[in-house]
């Protein structure tokens, strides 16, 4: 929702042109009048109000919302800006006279010659210069130089410099003269950008989605309305093992999907399945299910009328099972009695011609055949 802001004078115009439409009477609204004085603070307070509505807008959505607004943004989700990186580098401290022993002490202040950035030695443990004990870089006697590792005092860009800029001792060192370093710094970089933390906050939530077999299972039921699916893992489709690999079967509700279908569930996995993880999507497997009974109608009801009720509540029954459910042959029997209130007997049941379930596997699915209800 756009929203129509205005400025001052116009809110001054719109209140003179309203009160003095509803006077029957010229107005005084030149300046220094009473009433145009009152008409001023009112457009002033309704500015202020303005200010903070568009304020309030711009801070309740990432896509506006800037700087420390937008941390707070985040922060909802646990997602944070990427930090400034302090320059980081090495400098040579070196003396004019090279007897006894220095130490160039960790934490060290040295800077660049103007003075608008500033560096701190830091540790290496690997420096053989390096002394625990001591707290920093001892220079032996007879050593005139050693470099050591620094670092920016305050993180950003701001702290790479060229060779040779950083040439100040900003804290005295004993038995140290000059400090300068051989290499530029590079490698500071500045906070992330609001629109680089934009970018990889979309790329965070749908980093979140996992690639399990709920994930996947979940992308196939997405894809419509009426949609069943079986997932079977490490097992190829004619039910060898196959690590690494895992097959989809998929209905549409019809039984037979159309290969549209059956593409869009590809594309589905595949935006969903995990990094070299293989698999198929198939089709089910139709299982003609053949029913027919005979059933008693009680008094007052009209038998014809009962048999198609009977006949559509066990077609869709059936036809709603879904992939790889069984179709139990004394349910049928429940459905008839839960078709109408009419319904007193049901006999001479049969399901495909014998009395046993209907087994279905994970590749297939029961559909109703011939049903037949006497």
């Amino acid at each position: 929702m756009s929203l129509s802001s205005k400025d001052f004078v116009t809110l001054v115009q719109e209140q003179v042109a309203s009160i003095q439409g509803k006077s029957t009477a010229l107005v005084d609204m030149t300046i220094g009048s009473t009433l145009r004085a009152a008409v001023e603070s009112v457009a002033s307070v309704a500015l202020w109000l303005q200010g903070l509505v568009l304020a309030l807008l711009v801070t309740t959505r990432a896509s506006t919302a800037s700087g420390s607004d937008l941390d707070t943004w985040m922060a909802d989700y646990n997602f944070t800006r990427l930090a400034a990186v302090a320059a980081t580098g090495s400098a040579t401290f070196s003396r004019f006279t090279a007897s006894g022993t220095a130490l160039v002490p960790v934490g060290a202040l040295i800077q660049t010659g103007d003075g608008t950035q500033q560096y701190t030695v830091t540790a290496d443990t690997t420096n053989a210069a390096y002394d625990a004990g001591q707290g920093g870089y001892v220079l032996a006697d007879g050593i005139s130089s050693l470099t050591v590792p620094i670092q920016a005092v305050t993180a950003g860009v701001a702290g790479n410099v060229t060779a040779g800029t950083i040439n100040t001792i900003a804290q005295a060192i004993t038995g140290i003269d000059t400090v300068t370093n051989a290499a530029g710094l590079t490698n500071g970089q500045d906070a992330e950008l609001d629109a680089d933390f934009r970018a990889r906050f979309i790329q965070y939530i749908n980093s979140l989605s996992k690639a399990t077999k709920a994930a996947v299972l979940y992308a196939l039921l997405s894809l419509q309305q009426n949609v069943s699916a079986v997932i079977v893992e490490n097992q190829a489709y004619n039910g060898t093992p196959q690590p690494g690999y895992f097959y989809a079967v998929v209905d549409d509700g019809s039984g037979n999907p159309g290969s549209t279908f059956l593409a869009s569930a590809g594309n589905a996995v595949e935006a969903t399945r995990p990094l070299s993880v293989t698999y198929g999507i198939y089709g089910p497997s139709q299982v003609t299910a053949n029913v027919s009974m005979t059933i008693t109608t009680a008094t007052g009801y009209i038998h014809a009328d009962v048999v198609a009720l009977v006949e559509a509540a066990l077609q869709t029954y059936i036809n709603t099972l879904g992939l790889g459910n069984s179709l139990s042959y004394t349910k049928l029997a429940t459905v008839a009695y839960g078709a109408s209130p009419g319904v007193t007997n049901v006999s001479a049941l049969l399901l495909n011609g014998g009395t046993s379930d209907l087994a279905i596997t994970a590749k297939q699915t029961a559909k109703a055949g011939t049903i037949a209800v006497a």
